[in-house]
Formats: structure tokens, C-alpha cells, sequence
């Protein structure tokens, strides 16, 4: 069986016996990653289309919105 189980010696099959590749970066990266940027900007994106819905569905802007509350 090549498909990553065998079986124990009480007979019993396992299938995670293999242990998965793992994937480890040379270096650390923090600070302006091109993955940062993209997450960021995709929040951004949501923030942004949010307020504007807000606008759209209440007739006041954020301030205005949280003044009536």
C-alpha cells in the first residue's frame, strides 16, 4: 500500500502515519510584503464599499449615522 497508511501492530490501519512536507521560509518576512499589501488593500476595498452602502441605505454619511444613534 502506497498510500500513506500501514498497519500497527495490533492490526489496525493509520492513515496519517506519514508525516506531511513541511514548508519553511529562508527568511522572516514582516513589514511591506507583497502579501501584506494585497490584504490590506482588499480590506480597504471592503471598508470603503461598506461606508458607501451605508450611505446609500441610511441618506447620512458614517458621522451622521452615528450622531442618530
Amino acid at each position: 500500500m502506497k498510500s500513506g497508511s500501514i498497519i500497527d501492530d495490533q492490526g489496525k490501519m493509520n492513515n496519517f502515519a506519514i508525516e506531511p512536507k513541511m514548508y519553511v521560509m529562508s527568511e522572516p518576512q514582516a513589514g511591506f510584503t507583497p502579501y501584506a499589501e494585497l490584504f490590506n488593500g482588499r480590506l480597504a476595498m471592503i471598508g470603503f464599499i461598506s461606508l458607501l452602502a451605508l450611505e446609500v441605505i441610511t441618506g447620512h454619511g458614517l458621522i451622521g449615522f452615528l450622531n442618530s444613534l
